[in-house]
């Protein structure tokens, strides 16, 4: 048998016993993120540790990007009596504001060892391009 030491755990179990909460979130969950730029592209890392790739859900909506993902209990069934529960399950969501630079039609995702890892490229448009300066006649006067 596992012993629990945390008392406010315990009073957190009991609320969402109480509340009819249990087994699920009862506050906001936050999906912990990097963000940084490599390269020609911005890099989002989300931890999703325990979760299926299959219960993770990406969406672009202008310039939204939203992450959703569900984590399952590890254990279910009639014979199971659980003893020790912190590990959280239910639905995580995070979403990011992607800037108006940013080229969403070429977002790609991968997942592995529970981290998600979006990369979205930079737009075109948006890359530092270096402008020629023409040749011309030299200085023009204007009389008027």
């Amino acid at each position: 048998m596992l012993m629990r030491t945390d008392p406010f755990r315990e009073l957190d179990r009991l609320t969402q016993q109480f509340l009819g909460t249990a087994g699920t979130w009862s506050r906001p969950s936050v999906v912990p993120m990097d963000a940084y730029r490599e390269g020609d592209a911005y890099v989002i890392a989300l931890d999703l540790p325990g979760v299926s790739a299959e219960a993770i859900d990406i969406d672009v909506e202008r310039n939204m990007l939203t992450v959703k993902a569900e984590r399952r209990p590890a254990v279910n069934g009639d014979d199971v009596q659980m003893e020790l529960s912190e590990r959280t399950f239910g639905v995580f969501s995070r979403q990011v504001v992607l800037a108006d630079t940013l080229d969403t039609d070429r977002i790609k995702a991968d997942y592995d060892a529970g981290v998600l890892t979006v990369r979205i490229p930079i737009a075109e448009r948006a890359k530092p391009r270096k402008i020629t300066i023409g040749e011309g006649s030299g200085r023009k006067q204007i009389s008027g």
